[in-house]
């Protein structure tokens, strides 16, 4: 007679699994004092937003590059907020704008993949640690908001969170396939256009961090009248 698992189950087991994982390439970081030099030095970079340091970065680990590309990618999802546009900045600038936007890609859905599962696997609260309480509380109103199209119009949206959104989707009953190919249709235009950019004039990266604040801006600004309109409500009322 065949068992089946309760909800319950599953739950603990993704959870150590999930845990186990991620328990391993911590101790691998703390063991290795090459690797986390590496690692340190990955992060140091990314935080200063140079695409030429980090282009060089890759390259210099010869045929690993694209390996060190894609694993650069799933660490900048743990280790929030580093700005994933500039890897992909740095794809297309070392290996061109197909090449470079393909890596990209698989890297983005790879990444979104295992914060999907870090979401479904430890739960809101671990969640909270690696985005903070109000990432994963704006992550929560966009579900509200858009429902069942709020994976798609999150990846097609660039000052939206691409991780907070990723580890919200897996605290929520969202079937896997669905969040994976509704990202993977999001992402494929930006993708190929940070390759494009990349490649063709790397110094665009400030004209795309002053259209990102812009956006930002905006965005601020719209949420603010919203919230003085919704008090202004309540008070009539």
């Amino acid at each position: 007679m065949q068992s089946h698992l309760s909800a319950t189950q599953l739950g603990r087991i993704r959870f150590a699994i999930t845990a186990s994982v991620i328990g391993g390439a911590g101790v691998v970081y703390l063991a290795s004092p090459t690797i986390r030099g590496s690692v340190n030095a990955a992060v140091a970079i990314l935080a200063q937003g140079d695409v030429d340091g980090l282009r060089n970065y890759i390259m210099s680990f010869g045929p690993w590059a694209p390996l060190i590309s894609l694993l650069l990618m799933v660490l900048q999802s743990l280790v929030a907020p580093l700005p994933a546009f500039l890897l992909a900045f740095a794809n297309g600038l070392a290996f061109g704008v197909f090449w470079g936007g393909l890596l990209t890609f698989v890297s983005a859905l790879l990444a979104a993949a295992i914060s999907f599962w870090i979401g479904r696997g430890l739960g809101r609260s671990t969640v909270e640690l690696l985005v903070g309480v109000s990432g994963v509380a704006s992550a929560d109103a966009w579900f509200v908001r858009h429902g069942a199209w709020a994976i798609l119009i999150a990846r097609l949206v660039p000052i939206v969170s691409f991780d907070a959104i990723s580890y919200a989707a897996g605290l929520t009953g969202m079937r896997f396939r669905w969040f994976l190919a509704a990202t993977a249709l999001g992402i494929v235009p930006a993708t190929f256009l940070y390759a494009f950019l990349g490649e063709r004039a790397p110094q665009t990266i400030v004209i795309l961090f002053a259209a990102f604040g812009v956006i930002a801006l905006l965005g601020v600004i719209a949420s603010l009248r919203r919230y003085l309109g919704q008090r202004a409500l309540c008070a009539k009322a």
